[in-house]
């Protein structure tokens, strides 16, 4: 791929990203959950795999009713290939105030959709330690 089109998707990519963070920090479920593909999969740590936009739209609502009000993403690596590409990157969470209660990293697998890149596959885990 040429360095011009490597660009264009590198940047539709952080849009999407900006996307999801604003949606999260309105508390918009739906908005959060409109970067996935329509046959995306998200592999939460600690539960089980979640297949399609409106279980995926059901976890998100879920995190933010349960108090989460914030995310970050920080892209750490981005490989592009002809028909999707590969993001590893940091996150953190937070509540109210600003708290942050998570940080750890994430895999997104992404695939075009239409004219839009959109996250296909999604897995994060903490990086802080397990309670005790």
């Amino acid at each position: 791929m040429s360095e011009e089109t490597n660009r264009g998707v590198s940047e539709a990519i952080a849009a999407a990203n900006r996307g999801f963070l604003e949606a999260f920090a309105r508390g918009d479920a739906a908005g959060a959950s409109a970067v996935y593909t329509g046959d995306a999969q998200i592999l939460p740590p600690n539960g089980q795999p979640m297949h399609g936009r409106t279980l995926i739209q059901g976890f998100w609502q879920g995190a933010m009713d349960m108090g989460l009000k914030g995310a970050t993403l920080e892209t750490v690596e981005l490989e592009i290939y002809p028909t999707g590409a590969v993001e590893v990157g940091k996150y953190t969470l937070s509540v109210a105030g600003g708290q942050v209660v998570d940080r750890g990293k994430y895999v997104v697998i992404w695939k075009q959709e239409g004219d839009a890149w959109k996250w296909h596959r999604d897995i994060w885990n903490s990086s802080l330690p397990a309670p005790k």
